[in-house]
């Protein structure tokens, strides 16, 4: 991609229940670039609607659903998982979409080795599967908010070194919650961006980025719930210079519970430095 675009999670609040032609129409007026497609509950879209979001000239990912678990203790539930991963990869290729990003699994009381050795292995299905139809997506786990889920940067990070088409998808304010209130400076933010940058360099990760922000409330546990940048810590305004500094491209999803107030403020100031 040749810039940052700043996308929302899902429809915004503006489009109410018009579907996404309403939401495309509010998206441009604000001058924002796209949208991130939530498959909340299940892989589900229409054939009207997948013509609607592929006909847009904005910018399109997805979420996959939140019922994925790729370290299921239950073999039907990892193989479920896996195929919601494809399913949502299936229908990014038909609607033009980035990429797409998921939880990936929990440790479910397993040490972190043998939970990346088990999340490798649905990781190469998925990828053989894609490959063997032609679907060539960015498939992007996503970095996790609380100690007891698999899909810190590291992990993460090792995980892209396996796959061609695999990358992070670094949730900032995740990362922020995970280790309750680090991971919130300039200083830490260039951190990240150095490690991804070396660490993948042949990807050129920088280049081609995808990111979560939302403000966020967190404990000692992590991650409690999204809120709006205004109502908590996290320093967007850092973050953005850092984007800026390091020039990352691709796409950055507002998540806040206000997301086109709060993705149209992180915009405005990015271009702003």
């Amino acid at each position: 991609m040749k810039t940052l675009n700043f996308l929302t999670a899902g429809m915004p609040i503006a489009a109410g229940n018009k579907g996404y032609k309403k939401a495309f129409e509010v998206l441009e007026n604000m001058s924002l670039d796209g949208l991130e497609v939530e498959f909340v509950h299940g892989v589900r879209i229409s054939d009207t609607n997948k013509e609607i979001v592929k006909s847009s000239n904005l910018v399109k990912t997805i979420h996959a659903p939140f019922y994925i678990n790729l370290n299921s203790k239950e073999p039907e539930k990892v193989d479920a998982s896996v195929q919601r991963i494809v399913e949502t990869a299936r229908v990014a290729h038909e609607i033009g979409a980035y990429s797409i990003t998921y939880h990936a699994a929990f440790y479910m009381g397993s040490d972190k080795e043998t939970v990346y050795n088990q999340v490798k292995a649905q990781t190469k299905l998925i990828t053989d599967t894609l490959n063997s139809e032609g679907v060539k997506v960015w498939i992007r786990p996503e970095t996790t908010g609380k100690a007891t889920q698999w899909g810190d940067l590291e992990e993460i990070i090792q995980l892209s070194k396996e796959f061609e088409y695999v990358l992070p998808c670094v949730d900032f304010a995740h990362l922020h919650a995970r280790y309750n209130g680090i991971s919130n400076t300039y200083d830490e933010f260039a951190r990240i961006f150095e490690k991804i940058g070396t660490e993948l360099e042949d990807k050129k990760p920088l280049e081609n980025f995808h990111a979560h922000l939302a403000g966020i409330a967190y404990g000692e546990k992590g991650e409690k719930h999204h809120l709006n940048l205004d109502e908590s810590d996290m320093n967007y305004k850092d973050l953005m210079q850092a984007f800026k500094v390091f020039n990352v491209k691709g796409v950055i999803v507002c998540e806040s519970p206000n997301i086109e107030t709060d993705c149209k403020i992180m915009k405005d100031y990015y271009l702003s430095i």
